[in-house]
């Protein structure tokens, strides 16, 4: 399929060695998607798989499959099942943004830098374009499984399944819905973010780890790790929403505030959303400590942690 697609421009912070290993990983993870998405229609003009091309392939931090795959090599899991799964994590997590971006949801015209894909494509194109993307997904992980025959590359699927569903990144939207215009308590507001953002930031992790077949040890630290760095995450996001520049950050700025919607800014204030963020990334760190005493490699996900608590966008 012949598109051009304009990408959002990001910058990675870190140590040389992090950045390499990271842009390695983001050279694989966007040449797998691409060849992936598009092996899936039988028809290359069809409008809503440019719909999802243009979605999907522009650009932005690929957290989640880069989350999937350090971990994967950091806990020895078979390389060439965790590049699909991550690829997978990410399908889900488009599909995700350009339904959460349509007028019956959040009602966003800009993400990674351009219009969204309602704007560009409509909104029956967009609402199948993320429909198109979540099947696509799930189709490459079951394929994972029919392939490899494996127990683990189950119990990865269903992680990954549960956390995209009703039990996770969907009951925190409609969480979210709900909450719309009313104020709510730092609790419920934490049980929200881990369902909407958080569920699919824990996914990569710990379908890593299944895919390993790690120690229940392993796991326990390497969730606490997962629950802290997306926690830290939203904290951050909320307070790019509202210190950062709308044309670093790629999407619309103060929107939150302007639909009367809570955040941790909103709540607890700046400074004290800053003691939460570091808060989160005390705990983060030292569920790395922990697994670093398991004689596990913790040296990416330590500069992936100190990328994602000091970005600006």
């Amino acid at each position: 399929m012949k598109q051009k697609v304009a990408r959002y421009k990001m910058s990675i912070m870190g140590s040389d060695v992090f950045v390499k290993q990271y842009e390695f990983y983001l050279a694989e993870i966007e040449s797998s998607l691409d060849k992936l998405l598009i092996k899936g229609s039988d028809n290359s003009e069809d409008p809503v798989l440019k719909a999802a091309h243009y979605s999907l392939m522009a650009g932005g931090k690929r957290i989640r499959p880069v989350l999937l795959m350090a971990a994967a090599d950091m806990l020895s899991a078979d390389k060439r099942i965790a590049l699909k799964l991550a690829c997978a994590i990410e399908m889900i997590h488009t599909y995700s943004l350009i339904h959460d971006d349509l007028p019956c949801m959040d009602d966003d015209d800009l993400r990674r830098g351009r219009p969204t894909c309602h704007i560009a494509f409509g909104e029956a194109n967009a609402v199948l374009a993320g429909d198109a993307l979540l099947n696509r997904a799930y189709e490459i992980i079951i394929d994972c499984i029919v392939c490899n025959n494996g127990s683990n590359e189950l119990e990865a699927a269903r992680i990954m399944a549960k956390s995209a569903g009703l039990s996770g990144m969907i009951a925190g939207q409609s969480i979210d819905l709900a909450s719309e215009g009313k104020k709510i308590s730092f609790e419920e507001l934490v049980n929200l973010h881990e369902h909407k953002t958080g569920a699919l930031i824990k996914a990569p992790l710990m379908a890593a780890a299944a895919l390993s077949g790690a120690s229940a040890e392993v796991r326990s630290s390497l969730e606490t790790y997962a629950k802290s760095i997306g926690l830290a995450f939203q904290i951050q996001d909320d307070i790019l929403d509202v210190t950062a520049d709308q044309s670093k950050l790629g999407k619309t700025t103060g929107k939150d505030a302007r639909d009367n919607k809570s955040t941790y800014v909103s709540l607890l204030g700046l400074e004290e959303a800053r003691n939460k963020l570091a808060q989160a990334d005390q705990q983060a760190r030292s569920a790395l400590s922990e697994l670093a005493g398991m004689q596990l490699d913790t040296a990416f996900l330590t500069g992936m942690t100190d990328f994602l608590l000091s970005r600006n966008y």
